[in-house]
């Protein structure tokens, strides 16, 4: 398919570009007055995320406002352990809860894979009505947790600071979360081929919690998994691999298979791009910085696309998803700023 905006694409496949393509993760979220509107309309987080309609309105908010190079698909990465029956539940200021976690084996075997036709049908008409809407206008990014990082939601109940519960299972019963990653690896595969097949144009996976384990179990549990499911996916749309506190294993990294890498702001761009001169490379502004002012967004966003040299395999975006309440005068400069560049 042939876009009227296609830098995105281009910088994933190292094609000539007058600027580098801008997004953000989470860019239609809490800091924008219209997501909330209809964040309220909606009447609850999950509601928002399975009314179809609801999910292509959030979705081009951020489009229309900003003019980002491209749309990601509204929607959470706990969208499988939900499908699952893991009683999903988002309490404001309180961040996600499952009322049944799974931290023994026999939990683990009785856990089905959800149908993405079925359960999770919702999201591939969203999909749907989103690319309808965007009329080839710019690409859709469509995403998943990546497995490791679902397994620690569902064993913790929700999120965790230390994970003691996730990694209490993986030191003792290492054979019962690969049971477990080897449900999840599936699961993620058959969903992200779902999107591809409701028209997705790039898909991402999101190892939020990657980061907080020792190489040799990140390598065995997230990396393998991660692996396993590229190795599955349709080949006909680039991955994205966003590993947070992922930059020690840079080179790692860049074998399973992606397309691109996300580079969190604690990973010096410049390392990184020295570390991977062939390989695309996508975010690293840290998020906080949009809560200063306009004029040190800036300078901090030029220094960053700066740190790519004259290398075009980079995607600009901030080095994890923009936090609520970020003031919208400094997203607009961090967007400007994109967009007057040049290479």
């Amino acid at each position: 398919m042939s876009f009227t905006n296609d830098r995105f694409l281009r910088a994933l496949t190292n094609q000539p570009l007058d600027r580098p393509p801008l997004w953000m993760m989470r860019q239609a979220g809490r800091y924008l007055p219209e997501y909330l509107a209809t964040r309220e309309r909606a009447g609850s987080f999950l509601n928002l995320c399975k009314t179809p309609e609801l999910a292509c309105e959030v979705t081009l908010q951020p489009i229309a406002r900003f003019g980002f190079d491209a749309a990601i698909l509204f929607s959470d990465i706990l969208t499988i352990p939900d499908a699952m029956g893991l009683g999903l539940s988002f309490n404001e200021g309180e961040g996600p809860r499952f009322a049944n976690p799974i931290r023994t084996l026999d939990a683990i075997e009785q856990l089905g894979i959800p149908d993405p036709q079925q359960e999770l049908r919702y999201v591939m008409d969203a999909v749907k009505l989103i690319k309808h809407e965007l009329a080839a206008s710019i690409p859709l990014i469509g995403f998943a947790g990546s497995p490791w990082t679902l397994a620690s939601y569902m064993i913790e109940g929700g999120g965790s600071k230390d994970f003691i519960n996730s990694k209490a299972l993986l030191y003792a019963q290492p054979e019962a979360m690969h049971r477990l990653l080897d449900k999840l690896t599936q699961a993620v595969s058959l969903y992200l081929n779902a999107q591809i097949d409701a028209g997705v144009d790039v898909v991402m996976l999101f190892d939020s919690w990657g980061g907080m384990l020792p190489t040799n179990s990140f390598q065995a549990f997230s990396l393998a998994t991660m692996k396993k499911v590229i190795d599955q996916l349709k080949p006909t749309v680039p991955v994205i691999v966003f590993t947070k506190g992922g930059g020690m294993w840079l080179n790692d990294l860049n074998n399973i298979g992606a397309t691109a890498l996300g580079i969190d702001w604690q990973t010096d761009l410049a390392y990184a791009r020295a570390c991977l001169p062939n390989t695309c490379l996508q975010g690293n502004l840290d998020p906080t910085v949009l809560f200063t002012n306009p004029r040190v967004v800036r300078d901090t966003t030029l220094a960053m696309l700066q740190a790519q040299g004259a290398n075009q395999q980079y995607i600009a975006n901030l080095g994890h998803g923009i936090l609520p309440k970020t003031p919208l005068k400094n997203v607009d400069a961090f967007v400007q700023t994109v967009q007057e560049f040049r290479y």
